[in-house]
């Protein structure tokens, strides 16, 4: 039986066809409205919410399928469903359950909250000390959770992008706090972001500095890995530096206009609505990436056109 006559066959009887690509999102990545609908639900915050017993049916829904193997009685959309549960839980490398606040799922609720209280809490050098080591605390957490590819990291290594960034955050933000005194509050209002973006220069490096060493790994269209790339790693690791400082500027820099908004006879407000209108503004990032053969490393460009003489694109996870 030929594999149309298959596929006719199962559709007739119920069960779902195993010619769903589930390696690529759902949605046409070529508009913005379906880049909006993957990433929405790929960081939908509710998946924080589903228990263990949820997310390991998930798992074995999607490694089933991608064996071969159909969950009896499972629909497309309960497919689609358990694809997106999956991998917002999961890390796409390593298979590894990412801890939770490292998650995809978890980047809205956590990001509002601290780059809020960032921004609100920014006068006094206690507050802006504790907001910036809870801020690089949960950075140095994601950024491990979502590394891109499978090599290890040392606790020294870890110790080291940690120490290096909240220093480098906090001193940043000490020290443009000290600058800007005599200057009118909304350049005050601006100096969150320059720690963040400081920090992100040195966090993100540092932390996947394993990746520089050993490279990442790069596949064809279909999802085969076809070796390790540093190139790959270090174009990655830069698109994540520049992707996390453009996602804080319109959180950090469109709540200062509407701060006025809110009430003077009611301060308590001020925090609640910066955090909700940060939440509002909160971007997504895009997690893979493409590079051209010939910019590949030499070893790795011959070993690919050995492999196939007609591959010119590869694909990387450069991560979140």
């Amino acid at each position: 039986m030929d594999p149309l006559t298959l596929i006719s066959a199962l559709q007739k009887m119920g069960e779902l066809p195993l010619d769903i690509n589930i390696q690529e999102p759902r949605w046409d990545q070529s508009t913005f409205l379906g880049r909006a609908q993957h990433f929405f639900t790929v960081t939908d915050p509710r998946n924080l919410l589903l228990s263990g017993a949820q997310l390991e049916a998930s798992q074995n829904i999607v490694q089933n399928y991608r064996a071969g193997v159909v969950t009896p009685g499972l629909t497309e959309d309960q497919l689609w469903r358990a694809k997106y549960v999956y991998d917002s839980a999961f890390h796409p490398d390593t298979g590894e359950k990412v801890v939770l606040i490292g998650r995809m799922s978890a980047q809205v609720p956590m990001n509002m909250t601290i780059t809020g209280c960032m921004l609100t809490f920014y006068r006094q050098t206690p507050t802006v000390v504790f907001w910036q080591w809870v801020n690089q605390s949960f950075n140095a957490i994601v950024n491990y959770s979502n590394r891109s590819g499978d090599a290890p990291i040392t606790v020294g290594q870890l110790g080291t992008a940690y120490v290096s960034a909240t220093t480098g955050a906090v001193a940043t933000a000490l020290g443009l706090k000290s600058l800007t005194k005599h200057l009118p509050p909304l350049v005050g209002r601006f100096v969150p972001f320059a720690a963040v973006a400081a920090a992100n220069c040195i966090n993100i490096p540092l932390m996947r500095q394993r990746e520089l060493q050993v490279g990442i790994p790069v596949t064809d269209e279909a999802g085969q890995r076809l070796g390790h790339s540093v190139t790959a790693a270090k174009q990655g690791i830069f698109q994540v530096v520049i992707s996390r400082i453009g996602m804080a500027i319109p959180a950090m820099g469109k709540p200062f206009h509407c701060l006025s908004l809110s009430p003077q006879r009611r301060p308590w407000l001020g925090a609640p609505l910066q955090v909700g209108l940060v939440g509002f503004c909160w971007p997504v990032l895009f997690c893979c990436s493409s590079i051209h053969v010939s910019r590949l490393e030499p070893e790795l460009r011959a070993q690919i056109h050995e492999q196939n003489p007609h591959i010119e694109v590869v694909y990387y996870n450069k991560g979140l």
